[in-house]
């Protein structure tokens, strides 16, 4: 033990006389790095606790002298239990497993002024990045670099830290040959490149955009020590502060209302997106920080996927996909088996799937060139009907339900459904069909009964009942399943669930007939593990994100955790601050019954909210009724907001203080195109390729915009906490970590996936690939496709036989429900045809408002993403329209509405009702059927033209206009596409 002792004592000597060189000579030969040096003088001692070892640097105008002694009196101390304990932190080939360890049991610490402190790591982790070497130097004289977006993996050009151009990943030779599949004697196979979505086209522009918040802002009336008129918010202008101010004021706020109020008076929000990557996106640094300080987390509802929770999920269970079914191998099935794909509120070529870029239209092609027949049921005209063709039935807004009621009905009647299936592998069927024939309630859900709500004439609906119940039939119930404009309605949860019901009925699994729309299901490798943005990235969260399922034994990180238990649910965040209390239910993927769990805000013993830290994408566009949020903000009960943001738009004109950030070409992450991780598991599955990028930097930071781990580090330091929060570590070492925490170090290796940017996941061989969903269930077998869902406890028989249901079988009547609330007239026990609380049936207010609204997500944005800030997308004529030099957001109608109104072509109008108003610009079409009309949810832009919350809005942010009701009150949840307005000629007034 002591010749160990003694050689492991000089090695460390020599390392940190090592070090002294090290950081003289780079301070002479790299400029970026000599000016980290003269950022601060102090001195540092790196030494042994209980022994007189080390060596004391001191840093003084960006030069560099040491000396071989230890000295506790210097300005910071990082300070060692033995010289085996430092060699294990200080050495660049580290094992962070070892590190961790040696930090959890404190046998490391360091002394000292935080930013010192902080700063110092910041040195030390800049000898091993500034010496990086990556990209690929280009015959023109570009760098081409590589980076990840919500639409797809792309190269992006630089020459003089300027990016030239921004295009879709091309496959190199050496990277594998893609999949083929072999069906109706025809080969597919998809080309050696990836594509991109829409909105990613026009990313440069927003990089650059006169938009972007390059300084720190605080507004001009806000006094953090005197006055702040909180009723200015969103009317005062800002002016520019120095990051030290900024951080400062922030840092002291969150010291000051822990102190004054107590614990929770920290509220801390995000939009459901943010810029790409596993490190800088919202479930990673943001959670690090906010545990560490302690906040009352804003609880997201299952955006998008309201119905399936809220409603299919007690049918068949899919807890871990919101209620939404798998779709493993369904592009094989559906290209070899399938007649005939039914998109019921499904346009994929809009939604792109959900990050999955355009990869899909190529799939659906080949379902068009092997002649599949196509029938869209959607109000709307959407994309994927326009390009594919078939049958378009216009149905109206939020009456799928009887429409599907109307199906099963004659498949009932005429024996067009699986009877064998229904008798053996679900329950409830006959009860649900006393329903459906009227012996219950003395109303036949016949295709005549249906055609009053739905204005589809009834022989549309036998035609398409009797043409689905004879043919191999794929329902497409979503743009990926699950995810679609019916599920965000009055009526979401029973159109959802009606859809299950009608694929029971048909025999889900049985080959040609699922659920999918050739947008996921490919058959890549789903037994390579690399993490989605849910696995919590740096988060070391536990418990908000998925670093427990797949990260926790692969990715050492010191763990955090939020000591505050109060929560506040998003669509209600208005009231608990301007109300002082309001209640939600919890998105809980584990299990059926976790949704039936109501919270209360405030929790008990907790602070009331007095600082709001709002981070990411914009609720004014995104969220119902958000004229809200406007007078939720000018509220006197907010002491201070902040504003992390990459523009200026939508939220940041409310705040007080502004944080600018960068975007994710200005900094380092990695991540996987179309990865979600659990959030939406193995979403990857819509890609052609699985492509892994380690996402560059491509250049400097613009202004003085940082990273959003860059700023939390901030100003955790400035609380004393920027050591717990960083591990001293850079974005780019945590990249590194997450890299050796997945299967990659196994086939490429860190220097050369660095150096090129991006890996492909070799498809597996045509007899390992995955098993068609739903087929193990269709003929009895155990679950064999590659997915936990059902935990352990959730069965009811042996290990994998079964659903999550308490019968283990699709159910027609939900035992849940019946546990839950037998009697609620909101969500029965089976589904059934429930009017629209907002819609035809609503007497005097349809009368007013006889227009029903629906605002699907965006093929030319990514919710606020893309959309406003000069970009490229707002020339695109179905996207935004010029007129009188602003670009207004669009409203279809159809022609003989705007007729009757006087409306004509690209006229201003202004579209209106109780809520609030809008300003869009009319387009008139016949896309939409009379009485309906058509605008994409999440514009950028809030711009009243007078007073927040009480003026017409010229930026196109209609959720102004939507509903803030529930589906049903025993949920969280929004129904923004039942939404009645009207609309008039804008005469400017």
């Amino acid at each position: 033990m002591k010749i160990t002792s003694i050689a492991t004592d000089k090695q460390f000597k020599i390392m940190l006389f090592g070090l002294a060189q090290t950081l003289k000579l780079l301070a002479l030969k790299d400029r970026k790095f000599k000016s980290l040096l003269e950022e601060k003088n102090f001195s540092a001692s790196i030494c042994i606790r209980t022994e007189d070892i080390g060596r004391t640097f001191t840093l003084h105008n960006g030069k560099v002298s040491s000396v071989g002694k230890k000295d506790l009196s210097a300005d910071v101390v990082m300070v060692f239990d033995t010289t085996d304990d430092a060699m294990k932190v200080m050495v660049p080939w580290r094992d962070y497993q070892e590190v961790v360890d040696i930090m959890k049991l404190f046998k490391m610490d360091a002394t000292g002024d935080e930013e010192l402190v902080v700063h110092l790591t910041k040195i030390l982790g800049s000898i091993v990045d500034n010496q990086v070497k990556y990209g690929t130097k280009m015959p023109d004289g570009t760098m081409r670099y590589v980076n990840n977006t919500n639409g797809g993996p792309v190269f992006v050009y630089v020459k003089d830290d300027k990016i030239i151009r921004i295009t879709p990943i091309e496959l190199a030779d050496e990277d594998p040959d893609p999949w083929t599949i072999r069906a109706r004697g025809q080969e597919f196979t998809p080309g050696r490149k990836v594509t991109v979505s829409p909105h990613t086209q026009g990313i440069k522009s927003t990089i650059y955009s006169k938009d972007r918040i390059l300084y720190p802002m605080k507004r001009v009336d806000f006094d953090p020590y005197g006055e702040r008129n909180p009723q200015n918010r969103g009317i005062s202008g800002y002016e520019r502060i120095s990051w030290e101010e900024a951080t400062d004021i922030v840092a002291n706020e969150i010291s000051r209302v822990k102190t004054e109020y107590g614990p929770g008076a920290i509220m801390n929000g995000s939009g459901s997106h943010h810029t790409w990557g596993n490190l800088g996106y919202w479930l990673s640094a943001r959670p690090r920080f906010f545990n560490a300080i302690g906040t009352s987390y804003v609880v997201h509802n299952p955006d998008s996927w309201e119905g399936f929770y809220w409603g299919a999920m007690h049918h068949w269970g899919n807890s871990i996909r919101l209620g939404a079914p798998d779709t493993y191998s369904t592009v094989e099935d559906a290209l070899k088996n399938c007649e005939m794909i039914v998109f019921w509120s499904s346009d994929p070529e809009s939604t792109s799937g959900v990050y999955g870029a355009m990869e899909g239209t190529q799939r659906r092609l080949w379902a068009k060139q092997l002649g599949i027949e196509f029938v869209h049921v959607d109000p709307f005209f959407n994309h994927t009907a326009a390009l594919l063709g078939g049958k378009w039935i216009g149905s109206n807004p939020g009456t799928s339900n009887a429409m599907a009621l109307a199906i099963a009905y004659v498949w009932m009647e005429e024996g067009l459904y699986d009877k064998d299936f229904v008798e053996d592998k679900t329950e409830g069927f006959a009860q649900w069909k006393e329903y459906v024939l009227g012996n219950e309630d003395g109303v036949p859900k016949t295709p005549e009964w249906q055609e009053s709500e739905t204005g589809v004439p009834a022989h549309d609906v036998r035609a398409l009942a009797r043409r689905w119940g004879s043919k191999r039939t794929y329902l497409a119930a979503g743009g990926i399943q699950g995810f679609g404009s019916a599920c965000r309605s009055a009526t979401g949860a029973e159109w959802a669930r009606s859809m299950v019901c009608l694929m029971a009925m048909q025999g889900i699994g049985k080959p040609g007939v699922n659920m999918g729309c050739l947008q996921q299901g490919t058959p890549v490798d789903t037994r390579f593990f690399f993490p989605g943005y849910s696995e919590g990235g740096l988060s070391g969260d536990y418990e908000g994100t998925g670093l427990g399922v797949n990260m926790y034994q692969r990715m050492p990180q010191v763990l955090t955790m939020n000591t505050v238990a109060q929560k506040v649910p998003r669509l209600r965040i208005p009231e608990a601050i301007i109300d002082g209390k309001t209640s939600g239910y919890f998105t809980d993927t584990k299990s059926i019954e976790g949704q039936f769990s109501e919270f209360k805000y405030p929790a008990p013993g907790y602070a009331p909210i007095k600082m709001y830290y709002k981070y990411g994408g914009s609720h004014f566009g995104t969220m119902s009724d958000s004229n809200r949020y406007a007078h939720m903000y000018r509220s006197e009960n907010l002491d201070v907001v902040v504003n992390q943001s990459i523009w200026m738009e939508g939220e940041a004109h409310f705040a007080d203080i502004i944080l600018p950030a960068c975007t994710n070409f200005e900094r380092w992450d990695i991540g996987e195109f179309a990865n979600c991780g659990g959030y939406i598991h193995h979403c990857y599955t819509q890609t052609n390729h699985r492509v892994i990028t380690i996402q560059h930097k491509c250049i400097e930071p613009l202004g003085e915009s940082k990273s959003d781990y860059e700023i939390f580090k901030i100003i955790a330091t400035k609380i004393g906490l920027g050591a717990y929060y960083s591990e001293a570590s850079s974005e780019l070492e945590w990249a590194k970590r997450l890299f050796y925490g997945t299967d990659l170090p196994k086939k490429v290796s860190w220097k050369n996936f660095l150096k090129k940017g991006y890996y492909i996941v070799p498809p597996p061989k045509e007899e390992d690939r995955d098993p068609v969903s739903w087929n193990w269930y269709y003929e009895g077998r155990k679950k064999d496709v590659p997915e936990m869902n059902p935990l352990p406890s959730g069965y009811k028989e042996d290990f994998k036989k079964g659903l999550q249901t308490q019968s283990g079988k699709i159910e027609f009547v939900c035992n849940s429900l019946k546990r839950f609330d037998a009697n609620d007239p909101e969500r029965p026990i089976m589904t059934k045809y429930i009017p629209s609380w907002e819609g035809p049936h609503s007497g005097e207010l349809y009368e007013k408002y006889p227009l029903q609204m629906i605002s699907p997500h965006s093929r030319y944005s990514f919710h606020t993403m893309m959309d406003g800030k000069d970009s490229h997308i707002n020339d695109i004529l179905d996207h935004r329209v010029e007129i009188d030099g602003y670009y207004y957001w669009i409203i279809r109608i159809n022609e003989q509405d705007a007729q009757s109104r006087g409306i004509s072509h690209n006229q201003i109008v202004e579209v209106f009702n109780d809520r609030g108003s809008v300003l869009c610009a009319a387009h008139l079409t016949q896309r939409v059927p009379k009485g309906t009309v058509h605008s994409y949810e999440s514009s950028a832009l809030y711009e009243p033209i007078g007073e927040p919350g009480k003026s017409p809005d010229r930026g196109g942010s209609v959720n102004v206009l939507t509903p803030s009701r529930p589906i049903i009150k025993k949920s969280h949840s929004t129904a923004c596409n039942s939404c009645l307005v009207n609309i008039r000629v804008w005469e400017g007034e």
